[in-house]
């Protein structure tokens, strides 16, 4: 196995039991992420060279619990994360993709544009800090925090 291939998740698995399903649309943006991550990812565990991983993520006591796998399914570490400083952050990513929704109807695409501008950074506002709460945890390149955050988001979305 390439060291490339290595540095990547195999599976992304949620679970049911703590997420719960969500509608048709959530479930859609779910799928969507998760593709992405499989399809191309940059995640390893420091000092560590067995990978690709699977990774396995659930929600206990409103902490984000990662739980990262073999590739043979047997557990290397649950890494958990605080769901806090993300609140604001989505809270605000949220109520800016309202506002995209709202003016791809009534808007100029001179206005549309700039909230894109806006939600585009928020969203990599929120894979900085994904990434900054993975530090010495998990290495992953920006791409994957950004992918990571959109599950995430595809988690707390409301629809």
């Amino acid at each position: 196995m390439t060291a490339e291939n290595a540095r990547r998740l195999l599976t992304v698995t949620l679970d049911e039991a703590s997420i719960g399903r969500g509608n048709a649309d959530q479930e859609h943006e779910r799928m969507i992420a998760i593709y992405d991550l499989i399809e191309d990812s940059n995640f390893a565990l420091p000092g560590r060279d067995d990978g690709p991983y699977a990774l396995h993520i659930a929600i206990h006591d409103k902490k984000l619990a990662l739980d990262v796998r073999s590739h043979d399914g047997q557990n290397i570490v649950t890494h958990i994360i605080s769901l806090t400083p993300f609140r604001r952050i989505l809270r605000d990513y949220f109520a800016i993709c309202e506002s995209y929704y709202a003016a791809i109807r009534t808007a100029t695409p001179a206005q549309i544009e700039a909230i894109d501008m806006g939600r585009r950074g928020l969203h990599n506002d929120g894979a900085h800090l994904f990434a900054e709460r993975l530090d010495g945890k998990v290495e992953c390149d920006f791409d994957t925090a950004r992918r990571l955050f959109t599950l995430l988001t595809a988690l707390h979305w409301k629809g």
